[in-house]
Order: structure tokens, then sequence, then C-alpha cells
């Protein structure tokens, strides 16, 4: 009998806190699949059980090793948006996610991959259709390329396959993303250097559609427990702005100050300005679907953080 569990990138932000949920719900037969190089990702791995930990390159080329798994949750890739590398990103987002995908399908191993609302660009509708899709830089493409081999080959699997487009999650969990990591991290990190979080100008018109790390996680495990095909966004559709952050911080703590600085050069033409869920897909596959608000996401988080700076944790 198959019991054990496959989360790639097992190690990182979304994984290991699904690695978590997994652990409270009593499993621990889990293989983490994921490049241990960073000391965050240790500490991630520190309060996770699990089967074994497994490096990414040694698990895509040895994959006849872990037939006995019954599901995979696909969350490893590169996730830096700003990624120049179009060979690496191709081979690393495209070309490994299909090479699992065939052979979970091989060998009966049920999959939720993520992908990700970038593969929508500029648009300003958020639906999963191609006529929505217009990525704007080679992260995006690799994701909707993934996305587009899985449409055109579900016909054909005798799997249960689930992509989950995430919108900018944030939560536990993050630190090895750097600068990848959420505005949220990055304005607390900000707060505690000087007392200034840094908005770029005109942020109150840059708005996103933040959601919760429980939030995504608990989608995660309806996808595992109740399968469906196809590909799904997951993001709160009530977007706020950069500014609202800001906002919520200073609410939060009175003393903070909020500093304008210019837009970088650099993120000019690959910067989604606005991003907002559309969930009638979902709803009508949860139909009391609820997310937690900003508010309290944010304030719930900044008590983890202090926690965490203060080595309470």
């Amino acid at each position: 009998m198959k019991n054990n569990i496959i989360v790639t990138g097992g190690a990182g932000f979304i994984g290991s806190n699904l690695v978590h949920q997994l652990n409270l719900m009593g499993i621990y037969d889990i293989y983490i699949i994921d490049s241990n190089n960073n000391e965050f990702k240790t500490k991630n791995l520190n309060k996770l059980k699990f089967k074994d930990f497994v490096d990414k390159d040694f698990f895509i080329n040895n994959l006849n090793q872990f037939q006995d798994s019954k599901f995979c949750f696909h969350q490893g890739a590169c996730s830096d948006t700003t990624n120049q590398d179009k060979q690496y990103l191709m081979t690393n987002n495209f070309e490994y996610s299909k090479q699992l995908l065939q052979f979970c399908n091989q060998n009966q191993i049920d999959m939720i991959y993520a992908s990700s609302a970038s593969v929508y660009g500029n648009n300003t509708i958020f639906i999963e259709h191609k006529r929505y899709e217009e990525p704007i830089n080679y992260y995006a493409k690799s994701k909707l390329n993934f996305d587009n081999y899985v449409r055109s080959n579900l016909s054909d699997l005798d799997i249960s396959v689930t992509g989950l487009r995430y919108f900018n999650v944030y939560g536990p969990g993050e630190f090895h993303k750097n600068h990848m990591s959420s505005v949220v991290l990055k304005f607390y990190n900000q707060m505690l250097k000087d007392n200034t979080i840094k908005i770029f100008k005109g942020s109150k018109k840059f708005i996103r559609d933040f959601i919760y790390i429980d939030d995504v996680i608990d989608l995660n495990i309806f996808f595992y427990q109740n399968k469906v095909n196809g590909i799904f966004n997951i993001g709160t559709s009530n977007p706020r702005s950069f500014s609202d952050i800001a906002t919520i911080f200073k609410t939060i703590n009175s003393d903070v100050k909020i500093k304008e600085i210019d837009f970088p050069e650099k993120l000019k033409g690959q910067y989604q300005e606005f991003t907002k869920s559309d969930n009638s897909l979902i709803k009508k596959i949860i139909p009391d679907l609820s997310f937690l608000s900003l508010e309290d996401g944010v304030e719930i988080y900044i008590k983890y953080l202090r926690k965490y700076y203060n080595n309470e944790s």
C-alpha cells in the first residue's frame, strides 16, 4: 500500500508550511524534495517531521526510487520573477515539472502543483482562460508553459492534477526568499532598521491581491482531500495597495514613519501594478470560500516576527 507523500520545495515557504499542516494531520511519511543550501531553509526544516530529505537533483534523476508515493505536492521552482536566465527557468520550472508529471501519471500519483498569478501579466482580468494570460517575464512564461502542457494532456492523464495560481502570499517561513520575500516582511525589516517604511511613489495605485499563508495551505489540503482536475486562482479577490499595508503597520506602531522613494528603473515593464483573483471558478467547488482580512493577516504576521526576532518562537 502506498503511503508516502512527495513535497517538492518542502523546505521553502509554502512547502514547509504545507508539511507542517500535514504533520498536524498525523501525516509523517513525507519525502521533502529541495536544495538545502540556505540557513533559513534549515530552520524551516527543524520544525517538521518527515521520512526523508532528498536533494532535488538526485530526486529528478532517480524518480524510480519514489514509486511508493501516493500523492505529490509540487511546490518547488525558481520563484525569482526578476531572473533573466530563460534556459534556467525553462529547465527548472517547465522541463522539471513536465518530467515529474509524467512520472506521477505512470505511477498513479495524484498531483497538486504551484502555478502563479504572474501568468496574467498586465491584464486587468484574472480568469483562468488563455485569452487573459499575457506573461511579461521569463518566470511567468515558464509557469504558463506548464499550465498549457497540463491543459493539453489532461484528457490523457490517469491521475488527478490541480494547478493553483498563487497571488501575493505572505506569512512565516519566507526568510530565505531575500528580495522576493513579501512586502510585509520587507516593511517589517525596514521598520526594525530605522523605524521607517519605504514605499514607491504612487504606491496607492499599486494594487495587489495579498493572501495569508494559512489560507493557501487550507486550499492545498482541500484539493488533496477532494481531488479536482483543473487550474484555479488562489487569491482573496479583495486587492489592496502597498500604501494600505504601510498604514496597517502605522496603526500597529504609531511611531513608524512612511517615506516615498522613486520606482526602480529595473522593474519598469516587468512589474504587475494590479492583481485581483477572479474566484468564480473556485467558488463552484467551494461556495463558502472565505479568507483572512489583510489587517488580521498582517497583525498575526507581525506578532510572529516579533517573537522570531526575539528568539521566542
